[in-house]
């Protein structure tokens, strides 16, 4: 397409669903910087890591759940375009909520598809997946002439609503609207592979967390296993190009839009194995790369045993408390099997190219995680975690608590070594007032170099001690 940059976007009012989120505020900026005259973010929440800045500039915001009809009818009354970034159940306990996933994935699409209907809404822009296409089978190079997944082929829940809900949507290509005006709705897809940037809210501070405590073991699969990447700025550029793509206006065009009922693969278009492209980000946060690996038959057995879990400990998925599951299969494949897929028909069609290259991007998302763990606390793993808190408590124990349940075994174990209870006394005094000690020093070392986190320095030292202070010592060093 040979258009303006601002074409299709001047003087109009769009809606970003998922708006609040780490791609949708990213979007909803670009298109006030193009000239957008209102943009609507349509979100469950009412605030996230951008919400202040997108206030700042302009967006309106607009809470409501895309499950909830009425909520999106309201969100949809006089756009021109609408971006339907809004899902769930991508990663972690999530994927396991099987209602919540067909009930925002799916019929949240249909809502949307109706509002479009009802408010002569002429452009919809559906953010997809590859795995739409993709369920743990090797794919090369891959075009937008792969067929669908068979619905019960597929790995996740996740992964078959969104195959559901992208063909609903193209197949409500060319839909009258409702308002009998002679216009039509015009829809795509956008097939992003996984993203990546600063602020990235699932993939990477997930990653970043477990590598922190010493919970990324192993690596899975094949050094040769590849997979694509997508740095958020140009799959905010392949959204704009998008909706020019449905514009029904273009001289020589006709009414018949070049993207209209098209899907299309975005990606960076440098197809990389994942642990490789992690392993800058990691190694810069001086956390360790894992050197084990799993083949894909092992992981897949490690992440059926978290999912038989996790789908027992259903009823409280949503809670705190429950932490994420290690690994599931649906991201045993993503990691483990090749698969990435070409930009080809959206750089023909569309004029997408990567504006940004995996290495700027990476430069940038690793400034921005460097800076994020220079402001938070900073800690040793969970194995020092265990031992600290387990050794201390078993020493305590067994010096000063009277003869119930496992103590007679504590301290049959300490007197084996120290031989005589006033000497176990000691030790666990002495240990009791170095933690003291050492919380208090951290304490008032923090306010000197960490003021904001100070107190957090004083409660994790007084757990762990040395094991704690010393990365504040890091700290004050640097």
């Amino acid at each position: 397409m040979h258009l303006s940059e601002n074409e299709g976007i001047e003087g109009k009012a769009f809606v970003v669903t998922g708006g609040l989120g780490f791609v949708g505020s990213a979007l909803c900026l670009e298109l006030l910087r193009r000239g957008a005259r209102l943009v609507r973010a349509f979100d469950l929440r009412s605030t996230s890591p951008w919400s202040d800045h997108l206030l700042e500039n302009g967006v309106h915001f607009l809470k409501g759940d895309i499950s909830h009809r009425k909520d999106v009818e309201k969100a949809l009354r006089g756009v021109h375009c609408v971006f339907h970034l809004a899902s769930f159940g991508m990663s972690g306990k999530e994927m396991l909520q099987y209602g919540r996933v067909d009930d925002v994935n799916i019929n949240g699409t249909c809502h949307v598809l109706e509002a479009c209907h009802e408010h002569g809404v002429k452009r919809l822009v559906y953010v997809s997946t590859s795995n739409v296409v993709f369920a743990g089978n090797e794919i090369v190079n891959g075009n937008e002439q792969l067929p669908y997944v068979p619905l019960d082929n597929h790995v996740d829940p996740y992964s078959r609503s969104k195959s559901i809900a992208e063909q609903l949507v193209l197949k409500s290509n060319g839909r009258p609207s409702k308002k009998k005006n002679g216009e039509c709705l015009f829809t795509c897809a956008i097939r992003p592979a996984a993203i990546y940037g600063p602020g990235e809210e699932r993939h990477f501070p997930r990653i970043i967390n477990l590598a922190k405590l010493g919970l990324l073991p192993f690596k899975i699969g094949e050094p040769n296993v590849k997979s694509d990447w997508v740095y958020v700025d140009n799959l905010v550029l392949a959204l704009i190009l998008a909706s020019m793509g449905l514009l029904d206006d273009i001289p020589g065009r006709g009414k018949q839009p070049v993207a209209a009922g098209q899907p299309y693969f975005i990606s960076d278009g440098s197809p990389v194995n994942t642990f490789e492209f992690l392993r800058p980000l990691l190694t810069s946060l001086e956390y360790d790369m894992p050197k084990a690996s799993l083949p894909v038959s092992t992981a897949l057995i490690v992440g059926n045993a978290f999912s038989i879990f996790y789908t027992i400990m259903y009823p409280w998925l949503t809670r705190g408390w429950l932490p994420q599951p290690l690994l599931l299969p649906a991201e045993v494949y993503k990691v483990g099997v090749t698969h990435y897929f070409s930009y080809l028909k959206a750089k023909e069609e569309l004029g997408y190219t990567p504006i940004t290259t995996p290495q700027e991007g990476m430069a940038a998302t690793i400034s921005f995680y460097k800076e994020r763990k220079r402001k938070s606390l900073d800690g040793p793993t969970i194995y020092e975690w265990f031992f600290c808190v387990f050794g201390m408590s078993a020493v305590i124990a067994a010096a000063f608590f009277p003869d119930i349940g496992p103590i007679p075994l504590l301290r049959s174990a300490c007197l084996f070594i120290l031989r005589s209870m006033w000497a176990l006394r000691l030790l666990a005094t002495w240990a009791t007032l170095m933690h003291v000690g050492e919380a208090i020093y951290a304490w008032r070392l923090a306010k000197r170099v960490d003021p904001v986190n100070s107190r957090g320095w004083f409660w994790q030292t007084f757990v762990l001690g040395f094991f704690s202070l010393k990365f504040l010592l890091k700290r004050a060093k640097k």
